[in-house]
């Protein structure tokens, strides 16, 4: 006769975690508000200390909880930044292995900014891309006397889809863009000139503005041809 297992009761740390959880929904808590102290918590969830504080800690680290220490205890802001970290230290230790898990990430990017470009068009022909206009005479200023600066290069790419409305493409942006630049030193020079990256950019927002679909998903193959070169020698 078979014995079937008896499942695994989750420690009291674990149900603190699902109870904290549980009591921001049911409260319709949202990101920023006060959360409950320690001892309110102990006393609601009937569990120790210890248990809450391991709650809470674990809560810390994956953005769900905000600790700040002399003011309280708050509802987490979502933040992309634990995976940005992650996704950089296993790219870099890839490419130790003969692999290059960066290029997996750089083509998801690139995919990811062919539908986006097609999106904006398609919802929001009429999108005011003032702002992204005078990113780009930030670029030529920059481009005259020497590199285009990474957080101009990083500010196009959030105006040009702010329209959309969506906050998490500028935080799903951020991430990749943040990956990319933790890796900075193991990338080596650009390929492209200045002039080459203000006109590759200059490209997408033209085909943005005249709304020709083609010719904008054209525009941001050819500005990820210089970033896909630029990786692909890590491979070499």
């Amino acid at each position: 006769m078979t014995t079937v297992p008896r499942p695994v009761r989750p420690s009291r740390a674990v149900e603190a975690q699902e109870g904290v959880k549980d009591l921001i929904v049911r409260r319709g808590l949202v990101a920023g508000d006060p959360l409950p102290t320690e001892s309110e918590l102990m006393e609601e969830l009937q569990v120790s200390r210890n248990s809450i504080r391991e709650a809470l800690k674990a809560l810390q680290a994956v953005g769900i909880v905000d600790i700040r220490h002399g003011f309280g205890m708050f509802v987490g802001r979502m933040s992309l930044a634990g995976l940005v970290n992650e996704l950089a230290f296993h790219s870099r230790i890839t490419l130790q292995n003969g692999k290059n898990h960066l290029a997996n990430l750089i083509e998801i990017r690139e995919i990811l900014e062919s539908g986006l470009v097609e999106r904006l068009i398609e919802l929001d022909p009429a999108a005011d891309l003032t702002p992204v206009a005078d990113v780009i005479v930030r670029m030529e200023t920059e481009a005259e006397a020497g590199p285009v600066s990474p957080e101009t290069d990083r500010l196009f790419h959030d105006l040009l889809y702010r329209p959309l409305g969506n906050p998490l493409v500028g935080q799903l942006l951020g991430a990749f863009w943040d990956v990319y630049y933790q890796l900075r030193d193991q990338l080596g020079v650009p390929d492209e000139s200045p002039d080459d990256v203000v006109r590759r950019h200059r490209d997408i927002y033209t085909a943005v503005l005249a709304g020709d679909r083609a010719a904008a998903v054209t525009a941001v193959d050819a500005h990820f041809k210089g970033v896909r070169n630029r990786v692909g020698r890590l491979s070499g």
